[in-house]
């Protein structure tokens, strides 16, 4: 650690003495919420510690790997909200605006993105979420617009989108991957609508997206028409590795939570949970190891296909034993008395937060489609046959 580390460690510390929100776990509504994450991130963006993984001609990007590390371990420290609202903005977005979109695109949306504009992803749907590429919404190029009809599923806080990166079908021939077409989508024009699904421990975190006849202009559009799959990949790259950097630090940083779990639930020196909790500190640093030598080597530009699976993976099945842990030692009070909360992963609800760690081993693809990514394409083992066939036995 050099001395400029220490002076920024120290900087932020004292930023967030004075401008963290003490009162976010006590939001009661969702508009609330939605208000709370608006304010913190118009303040991080001031401060410079909204983008740290953003380029060096933003505000606050260009930050050294050392560096991002040191502001998500003292956000999670401080116990601060992480932005749920503006997660897919300032990851998916900015990965696919910045690595496939046009010059123009990005500095028509990049700036929006910095002064509020919430984006959501339009992939999944009924039919298609693991399989991608089985997706079916339709759109149909009339003269200079794209007419979109379909529906689109588990798209997270799309109740409050202004945009969405949308993947829609736009030919029937060939491979599946070869007829999709990405778009950049207003939630505003006509035909769109949003109905937010409510879980069962009173959130609304997803939505469902309904389209019809919706008219998108073609400028709009990511990339050339039937190319929508390799730039869906710059998307789920950012989702699967990028955004990963910081859930792990903030996993690191968030280890004071269990701590803190143990000493309440009175279980200081109950062996069996001090073993769970040094193996587990041991897991998370190794996720957190994972997700440096992940972000150095796409910043040297040198990352394969399969480094942001590998990451994915670890962190989704730590996340698992991470808040399976806080479960055990909050008991059956825990779970009865726990308060509604919004939000994932650090809600301060600990059965909440097991429940959404399942939703990790599904977005972004699901952990089966991780070991294939790793076995097949990393490893050159042998594909996954397309058609499981089992004979009776005689």
């Amino acid at each position: 650690m050099t001395q400029e580390d220490d002076a920024l460690r120290r900087e932020i510390r004292d930023w967030i003495a004075r401008e963290a929100p003490r009162d976010w776990r006590t939001a009661s509504t969702h508009e609330a919420f939605v208000a709370s994450q608006r304010s913190w991130f118009a303040k991080l963006v001031g401060a410079g510690y909204a983008v740290p993984h953003w380029p060096r001609e933003w505000p606050g990007g260009g930050r050294s790997l050392a560096e991002q590390k040191i502001i998500y371990e003292e956000l999670a420290r401080a116990d601060t909200p992480r932005l749920l609202l503006s997660f897919v903005s300032t990851y998916h977005a900015f990965a696919t605006l910045a690595e496939c979109a046009s010059a123009q695109q990005r500095s028509h949306y990049l700036p929006r993105i910095l002064e509020g504009e919430t984006w959501c992803q339009g992939f999944s749907e009924p039919g298609a979420g693991s399989d991608l590429a089985a997706i079916r919404s339709r759109a149909e190029r009339r003269g200079d617009v794209y007419v979109v009809s379909g529906q689109k599923v588990w798209s997270t806080m799309a109740q409050y989108a202004d945009m969405c990166l949308l993947l829609v079908r736009t030919s029937a021939d060939g491979p599946k991957q070869a007829g999709l077409t990405y778009l950049l989508m207003d939630m505003r024009l006509p035909g769109v609508s949003v109905r937010p699904i409510h879980q069962i421990q009173g959130d609304e975190e997803f939505a469902e997206i309904f389209l019809d006849e919706v008219e998108i202009p073609v400028s709009q559009r990511v990339g050339e028409e039937g190319a929508g799959w390799a730039v869906a990949q710059a998307t789920l790259a950012s989702e699967r590795g990028l955004t990963l950097m910081e859930l792990s630090y903030r996993m690191r940083g968030a280890m004071l939570r269990l701590s803190e779990a143990v000493h309440a639930a009175g279980r200081t020196c109950d062996a069996g949970v001090l073993r769970k909790l040094g193996a587990l500190a041991t897991r998370v640093d190794a996720v957190c190891a994972l997700a440096d030598r992940f972000l150095q080597k796409r910043m040297d530009e040198d990352e394969r296909v399969g480094d942001a699976s590998i990451v994915k993976l670890a962190y989704s099945r730590c996340l698992r034993a991470w808040t399976n842990l806080g479960v055990e030692l909050a008991d059956l009070a825990g779970q009865m008395h726990a308060p509604i909360t919004f939000g994932d992963l650090n809600s301060g609800n600990w059965m909440a937060d097991f429940m959404n760690s399942y939703a990790w081993t599904i977005a972004g693809g699901s952990d089966e489609v991780q070991r294939n990514i790793i076995a097949e394409r990393m490893l050159g083992m042998p594909r996954e046959p397309k058609n499981w066939i089992t004979e009776a036995r005689p």
